[in-house]
This record gives C-alpha cells, sequence and structure tokens, in this order.
C-alpha cells in the first residue's frame, strides 16, 4: 500500500559538531538530553531542516525536535497581527488544533514560547509530521489501486465527520490540505479558514474560501450562507481527481468553473438555485438548457466502477440540502473494503491480541464535545487578541515539558527567518461576478 517513498538518504546531511549548532528548534534547558536520545542521535545521521510547505497562514517547516530526537513540522505564522479578521483567524486555528484529537486530523504537539507582549509578531506551533500530501501523490507517477483510493477516501470521510461533529466547516479541503505518510495514513490539515458553523441563517458568511476547483456551487452562485455540505462537495472533487488522476473542474474564473459544474449535473431546477443570488440565477436561466450527464464519470478511469459513480454522484449534487452527509457516505457499500483495510493493519483504535485483532466498538467517531468559540466573544480590537493569545500560549506552558525556543546559531535560521506568506489582508478577494 506504500505509495510515499521513505526520505532521499543520500540528499541527508551528516553534521558534525552537535545538533543544537544546526537545528532551527532548542530546548530552553542548555543541555536538555536524555542518555536514550543521545544515544539514538549518535547512531543516525541528521537531516537537515527544511520548507515543506505553505499554508493560507504561514510557511511549514521539516525540523528535529531536540528533546527526543523526532523529526516534527513547525509552522510559522509571521505577521500575525495586521488586522483584526486576522488575528482572530490564527487565534481560531490555534485553539482548534489543541483540541483535536482524531487520528486523521492533524493535531497540535506544542507551541513555542512566545516573547513579551510588546514583541510578539510570530507565532511557532509544533505538529505531526508526515512525509508527502494527496496532490504530490495525485500528480506523481506511481499507480494508485482501487484500494488506495478506497482507504484514502474512508480516512478523508472519517476524520471530516470528526469536525463536522464538532460543529466544524474546513472550508478548504483539497489534496494539498491532505497529509499522507509512507503507510497511507491520512490527516486533514490546515485550519487557516476553518470556522464554527453558523445556525443563524440570516448571518452572511465570507465567500473568499475553498480554492476555486473545490468550491461548491452554492458558494460559486454567492449564497450567503452555507453549511458542511460545502465540505462534502470538495471531498467528492478529490475522488474523482483520485480515480481520474487529473483535477475534475479546473477553470480559469468562478462563472467557467459553474458552467463545467453543469455541464456535468444538468441545468438545475428552480429548487435547486434557491440559494443563488439574482445574477447567478439570471445567467443559469439565460444558458441553454443542459441534460445532465453522470455517466461521463464512468469514463474517469476503469476504477470508476457502479458503486464510486454512485457514491461520487451523491456527493456531486448541485443543492447542498440533497447532497449525502460525511456520516452517511461513510455507510456506503464502496468504502467497506477501505474501512476493513484501515482498521485491520492501519488504524490506532484498534489492537492485536493473542486472540486475534479486537476491532474497537466505533469505527468513526464523533467528537465528544462541540469545539467552542467563546474565547473569542469580545475581542473587538487587535491588540486584545494579541493579549488573548499571548496568555493562551503562555498558559500552555506552565508546568509541561521543556519548552522549545528558536535556535539562532542554526544553519538554516536565517532562510527560515525569512520565509513568510502574504497575510490574509493581502490575499486578493474572490471575484464576485454577479455583483
Amino acid at each position: 500500500m506504500a505509495v510515499c517513498g521513505s526520505r532521499i538518504a543520500a540528499r541527508q546531511m551528516a553534521f558534525t559538531g552537535t545538533p543544537r549548532d544546526h537545528a532551527i528548534l532548542s530546548a530552553t534547558q542548555t543541555f536538555y538530553q536524555s542518555a536514550a536520545t543521545a544515544s539514538s542521535l549518535a547512531r543516525r545521521d541528521f537531516e537537515p531542516d527544511r520548507p515543506i510547505g505553505y499554508g493560507a497562514f504561514g510557511v511549514v517547516w521539516s525540523v528535529t525536535d531536540p528533546r527526543d530526537g523526532k523529526r516534527v513540522a513547525l509552522k510559522k505564522m509571521p505577521h500575525v497581527f495586521q488586522n483584526l479578521i486576522s488575528c482572530k483567524r490564527v487565534y481560531r486555528e490555534l485553539k482548534m488544533l489543541f483540541f483535536f484529537n482524531h487520528d486523521n486530523v492533524l493535531r497540535a504537539l506544542d507551541i513555542l514560547q512566545p516573547p513579551h507582549l510588546d514583541y510578539f509578531e510570530e507565532i511557532y506551533v509544533v505538529t505531526e509530521l508526515l512525509q508527502s500530501d494527496l496532490h504530490k501523490i495525485i500528480v506523481s507517477p506511481q499507480s494508485l489501486s482501487s484500494d488506495h483510493v478506497k482507504v484514502f477516501l474512508y480516512q478523508i470521510l472519517r476524520g471530516l465527520k470528526y469536525l463536522h461533529s464538532a460543529g466544524i466547516l474546513h472550508r478548504d479541503i483539497k489534496p494539498g490540505n491532505l497529509l499522507v505518510n509512507s503507510n497511507c495514513i491520512l490527516k486533514i490539515c490546515d485550519f487557516g479558514l476553518a470556522r464554527l458553523e453558523e445556525p443563524d441563517t440570516n448571518k452572511h458568511m465570507t465567500q473568499e474560501v475553498i480554492t476555486q476547483y473545490y468550491r461548491a456551487p452554492e458558494i460559486l452562485v454567492g449564497s450567503k450562507h452555507y453549511g458542511s455540505s460545502v465540505d462534502v462537495w470538495s471531498v467528492g472533487c478529490i475522488f474523482a481527481e483520485l480515480l481520474g488522476r487529473r483535477i475534475l473542474f479546473q477553470a480559469q474564473s468562478p462563472v467557467t468553473q459553474l458552467n463545467l459544474i453543469t455541464d456535468l449535473l444538468g441545468t438545475p431546477s428552480m429548487e435547486d438555485m434557491k440559494y443563488a443570488c439574482d445574477g447567478a440565477k439570471a445567467h443559469l436561466l439565460r444558458s441553454p438548457h443542459k441534460p445532465p450527464c453522470l455517466s461521463a464519470l464512468y469514463s474517469l478511469s476503469t476504477q470508476a466502477t457502479h458503486e464510486a459513480v454512485h457514491l461520487l454522484s451523491r456527493m456531486l449534487v448541485f443543492n447542498p440540502d440533497k447532497r449525502i452527509s460525511c456520516t452517511d457516505a461513510l455507510t456506503h457499500p464502496y468504502l467497506e473494503e477501505g474501512r476493513l483495510r484501515y482498521h485491520t493493519c492501519m488504524c490506532r483504535c484498534c489492537h492485536n491480541t493473542a486472540a486475534g485483532r479486537q476491532y474497537t466498538s466505533d469505527f468513526e467517531p464523533a467528537a465528544p464535545q462541540r469545539f467552542s468559540s467563546e474565547f473569542e466573544d469580545g475581542l473587538c480590537s487587535v491588540h486584545e487578541v494579541k493579549e488573548a493569545l499571548h496568555t493562551f500560549i503562555t498558559d500552555r506552558h506552565q508546568g509541561n515539558s521543556v519548552p522549545l525556543c528558536i535556535n539562532p546559531q542554526s544553519a538554516a535560521f536565517k532562510s527560515f527567518a525569512s520565509s513568510s506568506v502574504a497575510s490574509a489582508s493581502e490575499l486578493p478577494p474572490t471575484p464576485q461576478p454577479w455583483e
């Protein structure tokens, strides 16, 4: 089942001197290193710290945790406090990362001590490290079997069910935000655009979410409110991409994106257009009527069986009210083999015993409680968010293990220190073609 190669040994560097001289991370206790860790580090060459990805609000590096010698991911969030919306999103993402406890959702392992409040401008969070992501796998020449597709899709839906049960909308599900290990374990990452579901349908929600190729039609047609169905649409697009090894709806503009969707699904009925703004309705009604062409899904690949196309067609539904949920999708017969493979040899919730495999009583657990956004209440200025974030990070270090800090003596420090991405305020707004 392995689809990610092991790290290329030829590109690793054997450093002279102590690891502390070269690693970006260091422990605040100068000589912190257990005997077991020191022995382990001495036996192997050291992999250099290096950038591995860029998210909505930060850059991610692969680094070594000096406390145990394990490789981890270090996410740098620069320019956090430029505006209220941006810093509240960062605060929300951090709270979520420490809230999560699910094998298919990336979680935070640690967070670096902040400087004094007056100099607090960047945040560094440590998470689990995975070797690749689904985008790299899809565009690679390596073949993907039907088992690969099923076990990947199963894990995406399993993690997404957990998020939705906690009341969280991811709002940027795409192959690049689905991390994968060499043993095919998959974790959903990058919660920079995530938020809680909004129960009040009269409250408007931003449309500047979800990479266009995976954007649900209700957002494309200007709906001011949406729910967890937007994530399910994105999963359907990824499912088709896994089968066909190409992006299903790849357009240069939101209007063309909508046209590609209606080419496949047909012209929506008036009922299915109930969430569309007037401009989008006018565009759809004045265009030539299109019949549905879902049979085209069979041409994605030889793996597009009747069961696969049936599940895919339940995800790719124009009307979000009629779109299948993650919970119901997980009961579809197509995923039975993916569930069996995952829980037979991949998961951590089931265990081998002398009597055989002991399976968990709940294969797809929901979150034990909903994520609360009460921490955001009353935060009306950038300074208030900054103080709250500083307190949150500082409190996490009370009585915990040896804290981590940045090592400015690292060989890669200059490159890491200068790495940055555009902040939320600098990102171009999503075009609104119907206004």
